[in-house]
């Protein structure tokens, strides 16, 4: 009984990781499906197993671990910061002058994706209606840039010259010419507030003499489920804490071709009595690329496994907000999603 206990156990919390497939992977921990175990849900013992542990966090990048939760609700949170954390993103591209060899409709699209530098939350999301639908935004609602660039030649370039760089002025057009026009109080509101470009040196087009670019852009509020432009983040995934055990001692030959099967630092080399033994110190950076399995005097000697509710999230902002503010935003979008989910339950009761 303690055999079955065991294989149940491992069914239920863990993902094996086999030479010809992966077992274990749907969820089967619900109510009523294993006698002796109680899987209904408990809000104390949710509590007692659920944790957020950051790992690693800087402006751009954090890695954290969500533990204790379903697959369900993780992937919800990373679509969550994939697609409804909102930001502001150029929607309405004015040109007034293009002279340059590039479409107008491709100058527009290189410019919605531009990653702009404003915090969402200080900004309303602007009404689509028809009788809305006018040019001018408001300071709510809207953010003003421009671009205003010509070329020219450059009278103190040498007769022998071919460098454009040396040749021509203003050739170059970069994502620090994008200039922000304050509307109504807005430069008195955001003063201590730098609105522009997130990165200064995004190529936009290149000008040859004579050529110019007047145009006038209108930033407004979005989320990613409406356009890509409107994702915050450069990338947002997970992926299941790697478990690897050794089923015996391993050493001498056979413990240095193990270490050489799994990422760096996953296996060490310890010596006993002058013989070098092999020892699991970080299953963590393992990629589980199952490269033991191929090898037949290595593969019964290590079982690999992911822990089926230890979740390695990693968020790349794109600069935009900070990637623990992203965490935080998805969170509550969460939190409004089950709460609206709640009232809808309530009003449905009460029909």
């Amino acid at each position: 009984m303690a055999a079955t206990m065991k294989n149940v156990e491992e069914i239920r919390s863990r993902v094996i990781l086999g030479e010809f497939g992966v077992k274990n992977v749907h969820t089967t921990d619900f109510p009523g499906n294993y006698p002796g175990y109680n899987d209904t849900w408990n809000l104390g013992r949710f509590q007692k197993n659920f944790s957020i542990n950051v790992v690693q966090l800087d402006k751009d990048s954090m890695e954290f671990d969500l533990v204790g939760i379903d697959a369900a609700i993780a992937n919800a949170f990373r679509r969550i910061l994939l697609a409804e954390v909102p930001t502001m993103a150029i929607e309405k591209v004015f040109i007034y002058n293009n002279t340059s060899i590039v479409q107008d409709e491709v100058l527009a699209h290189r410019l919605g994706l531009v990653p702009i530098r404003a915090d969402p939350r200080l900004f309303e999301y602007r009404n689509s209606g028809e009788d809305t639908a006018v040019e001018e935004g408001s300071e709510i609602d809207t953010i003003q840039l421009q671009l205003k660039v010509k070329c020219s030649r450059n009278p103190r370039a040498s007769k022998d010259s071919s460098d454009p760089r040396e040749l021509y002025l203003n050739h170059m057009v970069y994502s620090r010419d994008l200039k922000w026009m304050p509307i109504g109080n807005q430069a008195d509101v955001f003063a201590n507030a730098v609105i522009g470009p997130v990165h200064d040196d995004i190529l936009i087009a290149q000008l040859r003499p004579g050529q110019e670019l007047d145009i006038v852009m209108h930033c407004v509020k979005g989320i990613g489920k409406d356009h890509a432009k409107f994702s915050p983040v450069a990338t947002a995934s997970y992926r299941l804490l790697p478990e690897i055990t050794l089923l015996e001692r391993v050493e001498g030959e056979l413990a240095e071709r193990l270490q050489r099967c799994f990422s760096r630092g996953v296996i060490e080399l310890e010596e006993h009595n002058g013989e070098k033994v092999a020892k699991v110190v970080n299953s963590r950076v393992d990629t589980c690329s199952r490269e033991v399995l191929r090898h037949d005097d290595l593969k019964n000697l290590v079982k690999l496994g992911r822990i089926r509710d230890h979740f390695i999230f990693t968020v790349e902002s794109t600069g935009i907000l900070s990637p623990d503010i992203l965490v935080t935003e998805a969170i509550k979008v969460l939190m409004s999603k089950c709460q609206r989910f709640l009232s809808e339950l309530d009003s449905s009761d009460v029909d």
